[in-house]
């Protein structure tokens, strides 16, 4: 007759399995929910200053970048600078969503650079609110180029005309209503309203003109 001796196992406390268990769920749920990173995938276009073409014909903004559209100031050369960044290399995806139109936009890398920062710096393009990882650095990337009047804020925001300084009243888009005013020498507002070409915003040499494309007369010219 064959003789089984058993052993008891040591068991855990329950408190340790907790524990364990406790850790595993919140791997597998930080895993699930970890932004997507795609890498290795190549830019066959640039559309302009924040939208590139991905093999496959995809579409991508950059995230918390607003580059000006291409007939206004800056536009071109914000899509050229993109373009000597991007075109034709490998990029990595990080943070992708969609926006409030359906299209999707990113962080964009391209090796250990940022896409979306070195077009800030450069002052070809705006920062446009939005929270990423990289917020904080993108916003003060925005502001410095800023200050330092590079790329659109060195010609695109004006005080004066340099081109025709006769044409002077200043045709303004408010940023949160989008109302289209234009302002008059001698305006309450005229001195310290700016001209930002890159938004479409423009001078004109007659109140017709200015009319003409859509503007009117602010209220607190007399």
């Amino acid at each position: 007759m064959t003789s089984v001796i058993s052993r008891k196992l040591p068991k855990f406390p329950k408190l340790l399995t907790y524990i364990i268990l406790a850790a595993s769920l919140f791997l597998n749920v930080f895993l699930l929910n970890r932004p997507a990173a795609d890498s290795g995938i190549k830019v066959i276009g640039v559309i302009d200053g924040d939208t590139l073409v991905l093999d496959g014909k995809v579409k991508l903004r950059l995230r918390q970048v607003d580059a000006p559209e291409l007939e206004y100031c800056g536009g071109e050369a914000a899509k050229k600078q993109l373009e000597a960044l991007v075109s034709e290399k490998s990029v990595r995806v990080e943070e992708k969503i969609m926006d409030q139109s359906g299209r999707p936009m990113a962080l964009v890398y391209v090796g250990s650079t940022l896409i979306n920062q070195i077009m800030l710096e450069s002052g070809w393009a705006r920062y446009h609110s939005d929270k990423t990882t990289r917020t904080e650095i993108l916003k003060t990337a925005a502001n410095q180029a800023k200050n330092d009047k590079l790329g659109l804020f060195g010609i695109c925001v004006q005080t004066e005309n340099p081109d025709n300084p006769e044409c002077n009243i200043k045709a303004n888009i408010d940023k949160s209503t989008k109302t289209r005013l234009y302002y008059l020498p001698g305006c309450v507002q005229y001195k310290t309203t700016l001209v930002e070409k890159d938004l479409g915003e423009d001078w004109f040499c007659s109140e017709k003109e200015a009319r003409e494309a859509g503007f009117s007369k602010a209220k607190t010219c007399r």
